[in-house]
C-alpha cells in the first residue's frame, strides 16, 4: 500500500482536527446558551412578579452593573450622568463640597477630600463612611443619588453624617457649598525650596506642573535647592498627564508600562530629553491615599533614582481603566491592563513603600485611624508578585525622631509633620539658615 504524501497526512489531520474543535465550540456554546436561559428566566420573572412594575431599562442597566461590579472595584458602567461627572473631574468647575466618594456595598466611602475645599476644612477624611445628607438616609441608594445630593447651589448649606471606622459615634458635621475650582497644581517658594502640590491628574496638570517650576525659579530669582512634590491624598486620574508630570522631573528612559491579557501587549512610555528640573533634587510625599497616576509618579521618580518618596506607603491600585464608547453617552470603564513601574514592578496591592518611612505625627489620631487602600476593597485584582509589607511595616521601636506629640508639633508651629521633615531634607543641602528659612511656620492673616 503506497505511503500517503506529507501534503496528504496535514489534510487529513485537518480533517481529523476540524470535528473535534467544532465538537469543543459546540459545548461551550451549549454552555453559554444555558447562561443566558437563566439569565432570562430572572428577568421574566423580575418582570412578571417584582412587587412594582419596573422597566427594561432599568433591569438592564442593573445587570450591566452587576456584571461589571462582579469583576473589580474600578469597573463600572458608565451613563449620561457619570459622562458629566468624569468631565467635571478632567475639565470643569462645580457647586459643592469638594468630595472624592466611591460605592462600598451600598454604603458611600469618602476615597479622599480636595484640598481647601468645605470637606476638607470640615474634617472629612479619607475611608469615612456618609450615612446622611440633610438628614436623609443615603444608605442603599445609588452612588449618582448621594452625589446629586452632596452638590447644589454655592452658598448652600449641607448637613452630613459621618461614621469613622474606630469611633465610637456617628459624627454630625455642617458645611457650606461652594464653587469648587479645578486647581491640580498649587506651588510655593519655602525658603529656598520649591513646594509642588498636585491634587489631581487632569488634563492640564502636566503643563501647570511645569509652569510650576518656572513660577518658583522666577519667584526667588534663582534655582531653589530641590523641591517637594506633594502627591498625598491625589487619587489620580488621566494616564496621560501622570507621563507628563514624570518627564518634567526625568531626562531619559521609562516611565510606565502598561501589559494586558496577553504577554506581546506591552505599551511603554518613556520620557524625552530634558529636565525641567534640571537635575535638582526631589523628594515625593505620599501617604495611603496617593493613587494610581500618583503611584506612576513616584514609581517613575523612585525606580530612576531621582528623587527620594517620603511618607507612607501609597494606595497600591496598579490596573488602567479604558472608557469603551457603547452608546451615543454610555460606556464601559472596563479594566484592560495592569501598569508598571520601569523596574518592572506592579504596585497592585503592594503600593510604593517610601524610601523614608515618615508617618504623619502632626495629626491627634494619626495611630488609631483605619488606613484604607486597594487591597481592603471586594474583588481587587491580586498581585501574584508582592512584597510582604506587613513585615516591611513592623515598628517595634518608636523612632526618636518621630516621638513628639501633636500637642508639641503644634506648640512649635507645625502643622504638617511629613511636609515640614520633607522641607527640612532638602533645606539641608543649603545649612542650617535654609533649614529654618523653609520650615518656617506660615504667618496667617488674621480674620475680620
Amino acid at each position: 500500500m503506497p505511503r500517503p504524501s506529507t501534503a496528504t497526512l496535514a489534510l487529513l489531520g485537518a480533517l481529523v482536527l476540524v470535528p473535534v474543535a467544532t465538537s469543543a465550540m459546540a459545548a461551550v456554546d451549549s454552555a453559554n446558551y444555558r447562561e443566558f436561559e437563566q439569565f432570562l428566566d430572572v428577568y421574566n420573572r423580575v418582570k412578571a412578579d417584582y412587587v412594582d412594575k419596573v422597566d427594561d431599562k432599568t433591569l438592564i442597566k442593573g445587570a450591566i452593573q452587576g456584571m461589571l461590579a462582579s469583576l473589580d472595584p474600578h469597573s463600572s458602567y458608565v451613563d449620561a450622568l457619570d459622562y458629566d461627572n468624569l468631565r467635571i473631574m478632567t475639565e470643569g468647575n462645580y457647586g459643592g463640597l469638594g468630595l472624592s466618594v466611591s460605592m462600598e456595598d451600598g454604603a458611600v466611602k469618602v476615597i479622599a477630600p480636595q484640598e481647601d475645599t468645605p470637606a476638607a476644612r470640615a474634617g472629612v477624611k479619607s475611608g469615612d463612611y456618609i450615612t446622611h445628607v440633610d438628614g436623609k438616609l443615603i444608605f442603599g441608594g445609588t452612588l449618582d443619588e448621594a452625589v446629586a445630593m452632596m452638590r447644589g447651589k454655592p452658598g448652600s448649606k449641607v448637613a452630613m453624617t459621618l461614621v469613622r471606622p474606630g469611633n465610637p459615634k456617628p459624627i454630625e458635621i455642617a458645611m457650606m457649598r461652594e464653587v469648587i475650582v479645578q486647581k491640580p497644581v498649587k506651588w510655593e517658594a519655602k525658603g529656598d525650596v520649591g513646594y509642588i502640590n498636585i491634587n489631581t491628574f487632569s488634563e492640564n496638570t502636566g503643563a501647570d506642573t511645569r509652569d510650576a517650576i518656572r513660577a518658583i525659579d522666577r519667584a526667588l530669582g534663582h534655582k531653589p535647592l530641590g523641591y517637594v512634590v506633594d502627591l498625598r491624598d491625589n487619587g489620580g486620574g488621566l494616564l496621560t498627564q501622570a507621563i507628563a508630570v514624570s518627564d518634567a522631573f526625568l531626562d531619559h528612559g521609562e516611565i510606565v508600562s502598561q501589559r494586558g491579557r496577553e504577554k506581546t501587549d506591552i505599551e511603554r512610555y518613556f520620557a524625552r530629553p530634558g529636565d525641567d528640573a534640571k537635575g535638582l533634587p526631589v523628594v515625593v510625599l505620599t501617604n495611603a491615599g496617593t493613587a494610581s497616576a500618583s503611584e506612576i509618579v513616584a514609581g517613575a521618580i523612585q525606580d530612576h533614582h531621582r528623587g527620594l518618596v517620603m511618607g507612607e506607603r501609597s494606595f497600591g491600585k496598579g490596573s488602567v481603566q479604558t472608557l469603551l464608547q457603547v452608546g451615543p453617552q454610555t460606556a464601559l470603564r472596563l479594566t484592560t491592563a495592569r501598569y508598571y513601574t520601569p523596574s518592572g514592578r506592579s504596585v497592585q496591592e503592594g503600593g510604593i513603600e517610601p524610601d523614608i518611612r515618615v508617618p504623619q505625627i502632626s495629626d491627634p489620631d494619626y495611630k488609631s485611624r483605619p488606613v484604607f487602600r486597594e487591597a481592603d476593597l471586594r474583588r481587587h485584582l491580586i498581585n501574584e508578585v508582592k512584597a510582604d509589607n506587613a513585615v516591611l511595616e513592623e515598628d517595634a521601636k518608636t523612632d526618636p525622631r518621630f516621638g513628639q506629640t501633636p500637642e508639641q508639633l503644634k506648640k512649635a508651629g507645625i502643622e504638617d509633620f511629613q511636609l515640614y521633615y520633607a522641607l527640612k531634607t532638602v533645606a539641608r543641602l543649603g545649612g542650617p539658615a535654609q533649614v529654618a528659612a523653609a520650615t518656617r511656620p506660615a504667618i496667617k492673616t488674621p480674620t475680620k
